[in-house]
């Protein structure tokens, strides 16, 4: 019994040991972040997840960590990262696009303090050591989460119950900005590959997290025929709006099965933890962090909620299961232009595009993007930029 008692004893030390190791490599880090909004917005409470898993996986400890909240887009947010710069934070995380520029100009009057931000375009001509851009090629997610909105409209239409004569999708989008193409066009693309005489429109709301408007797109577009709905938007409006109007419904950055269970079928979202944990280490062992980076499905960093099979299609886990798969080994192009009549722009095939990968005033279109077969996205940097407007997708209005 006494060797026994030793024994555990003997364990239990060895395992304290090593967690006070894991936590002294990292000792010497404090990670400011800097979020849009709060907990309320789904965006937002996706990177606190993110964080917060992280935090677990390295072991830091609860002062090591700051997080600020409801942070505009504008020169407050320069002043949270110098105000956390004066905290002791020698690593700053900001997540919203619109942060870049003010997080930018933190960056350049204290270069011995790492800054990283999320959806950004600046990082690669900025040409500053300490300033970084990340991003997850999300878009493989979205086009998944598209095959599972296309099972779910050719059910419908072999039920007979589509409200026109071709499945129609709506989507609600933010802006026009290249980040939202893209993801309504992977998505549209998802939903094409399985129903292929889909079609979508797409609304936009000039805001990041607006419930009302979000909800009162989504609305407009059930009213406008439309057979399902997703969004690249960060509040419940969609969600709640298609459960009210049972709607079928894909959301983003995370389950709405709680509140919406007649209609959600599958969300999309990056999981940020991978990234967090990265900069961490790099800056604990002193080393550079990636001017841009880019996770993908492959690395964890791009995921899909459960499905709900109360709403979804027969034999969509599986189809989701295998084309996952598919795209983990490179066998499926999300953009892929070398299929006939997949992608086309005015009725023609897209062989060439000039996209605007170094960002200046002008966006002039800088880089050619198509070759082997597909459309490049994330590759020449880590934001999206992916602006074509492809045929199949109605704007409904671009004032955003």
């Amino acid at each position: 019994m006494k060797k026994l008692v030793a024994l555990v004893l003997s364990l239990v030390l060895c395992l304290s040991l090593f967690a006070f190791s894991a936590n002294a490599e990292v000792e010497g880090v404090k990670l400011g972040v800097i979020l849009l909004h709060d907990e309320n917005s789904t965006y937002d409470l996706n990177f606190i997840n993110g964080v917060n898993d992280a935090v677990a996986a390295l072991g830091l400890s609860e002062d090591q960590v700051i997080m600020v909240r409801n942070i505009p887009e504008s020169q407050e947010c320069t002043e949270a990262a110098l105000d956390l710069v004066d905290e002791g934070c020698n690593l700053i995380f900001a997540n919203s696009f619109g942060h870049e520029t003010y997080l930018l100009e933190a960056a350049k009057q204290n270069p011995e303090v790492q800054f990283c931000h999320a959806t950004g375009t600046m990082a690669h001509t900025a040409g500053l050591a300490n300033f970084h851009n990340a991003f997850a090629a999300i878009y493989e997610g979205r086009y998944l989460a598209g095959i599972a909105a296309g099972m779910k409209l050719n059910e419908i239409k072999e039920a007979g119950n589509l409200k026109g004569e071709k499945p129609l999708m709506g989507y609600v989008g933010a802006f026009t900005y290249a980040e939202v193409i893209s993801g309504y066009t992977s998505f549209y693309l998802g939903a094409k590959s399985v129903c292929p005489d889909v079609q979508m429109k797409v609304m936009f709301t000039g805001s990041w997290y607006d419930e009302i408007e979000e909800k009162n797109a989504a609305q407009a577009l059930i009213d406008a025929g439309c057979d399902l709905i997703s969004q690249h938007a960060d509040s419940m409006g969609a969600p709640t709006a298609c459960e009210n109007a049972g709607i079928p419904n894909v959301s983003y950055n995370g389950s709405t099965v709680a509140s919406c269970p007649n209609t959600f079928i599958v969300a999309s979202r990056i999981d940020w933890s991978p990234y967090f944990q990265y900069i961490v280490n790099q800056v604990a062992a002193n080393e550079a962090i990636a001017t841009d980076w880019t996770g993908t499905i492959a690395t964890g960093s791009v995921v899909l909620t459960d499905v709900n099979e109360a709403a979804a299609a027969a034999g969509t886990v599986e189809a989701l299961a295998d084309v996952k798969a598919k795209l983990e080994k490179g066998e499926v192009k999300v953009f892929d232009t070398a299929t006939e009549g997949f992608i086309t722009v005015g009725g023609a095939a897209m062989t060439s595009y000039m996209a605007d990968v170094d960002t200046d005033a002008a966006f002039e279109k800088d880089t050619e993007v198509v070759a082997d077969g597909f459309f490049h996205e994330s590759e020449f940097r880590s934001a999206p930029y992916f602006d074509a407007q492809i045929d199949g997708i109605e704007l409904v209005n671009t004032a955003f």
